[in-house]
């Protein structure tokens, strides 16, 4: 094999962890991706695409993705030195699907003077590409708990596998993946996009904001907006914008939690379907909040579409009774 050759092969092989840590099983798994990626290209070849031949559809695995500014300087004074990986569209032979190097593709779209990126095309299904990309940030280890959590769980909900095959993907337990479900499902999508990675808070400190969160019962909007702000308003080269803001919501809600019970605070009424916990209903300043987790989208779609008019029989039952 060529000297040539060889160095593309090694591409995706260097992205995987230094020797001497391939001996613990996750390090093993995490190897075994990306090989299976490199395995998979064509020909090993590294070829120059147009960047609007490829698509980003893949499962979100950050909150706060770095600016590409300096990427795309470097690119542009050197060249891009390590290529992306991308498969073939499987719906039009033409295009392709990006597996990862987002931060690349984003850099040399925004470059006026550099108009083709260097990719690799790997010959792989959903699966394996969601493997590929899952490996490759673990390889990088740059991953902070919520949004590893957040990861596992857009790969749950989408039928990627068992939770069995997440942990092995990400290169943790089970044990770990169902606690970091579990703290993604209280938190949710919106508050932990609002307060963005935190790298350096752990899974602790999340579980000690969802016990804070169910038992103060909060108003999430303003908690989004608090977290937002903090972000905004914190100097970068003071600190980091999203710890910040992690900080600034659990002040928030302990203070809430020191606070006399009032109508705002009322402990919430749980909510049951076919007798089993289904969610809450809880008193907030302006009324009432209902958190209910439906596990049917037939039933969530035919819900929605009723309870407008089941608001209104209620309330004509509520002024009948005087």
């Amino acid at each position: 094999m060529s000297d040539s050759k060889k160095r593309r092969m090694s591409f995706l092989d260097s992205l995987a962890p230094v020797a001497g840590n391939t001996s613990t099983p996750s390090m093993m798994v995490t190897n075994r991706a990306l090989r299976s990626a490199r395995d998979a290209v064509d020909g090993h070849r590294i070829w120059e695409l147009d960047p609007e031949q490829i698509a980003d559809d893949r499962k979100a695995d950050r909150l706060d993705p770095k600016d590409v500014e300096d990427l795309r300087l470097s690119i542009e004074a050197v060249g891009q030195t390590v290529p992306i990986l991308v498969r073939r569209d499987p719906a039009d032979s033409d295009r392709y699907l990006l597996v990862y190097g987002r931060r690349r593709l984003e850099a040399v779209r925004a470059s006026e003077r550099v108009d083709k990126v260097r990719a690799m095309i790997a010959a792989m299904d959903d699966k394996s590409a969601l493997r590929a990309q899952a490996s490759e940030n673990t390889a990088r280890r740059d991953l902070s708990f919520i949004e590893r959590a957040l990861f596992a769980q857009e790969l749950t909900e989408a039928g990627f596998g068992t939770q069995i095959e997440v942990a092995e993907v990400l290169n943790v337990t089970k044990s770990a993946i169902s606690m970091a479900l579990s703290v993604a499902r209280a938190v949710g999508r919106d508050l932990a996009q609002a307060i963005g990675p935190a790298h350096g808070i752990g899974r602790p400190r999340w579980e000690a904001l969802v016990k804070d969160l169910d038992t103060t019962n909060p108003d999430l909007t303003g908690l989004i907006e608090l977290a937002q702000e903090t972000r905004t308003q914190t100097d970068v080269e003071v600190a980091d914008p999203s710890v910040a803001a992690f900080e600034a919501i659990t002040r928030r809600l302990r203070k809430l939690a020191a606070l006399p019970a009032s109508a705002e605070r009322k402990a919430a009424e749980r909510l049951t379907l076919a007798g089993k916990p289904a969610g809450k209903i809880s008193r907030t300043k302006n009324g009432l909040r209902v958190d209910l987790r439906i596990d049917d989208p037939k039933f969530a779609d035919w819900l929605q579409n009723e309870v407008g008019n089941a608001i209104e029989e209620l309330h004509a039952r509520w002024k009948k009774r005087g």
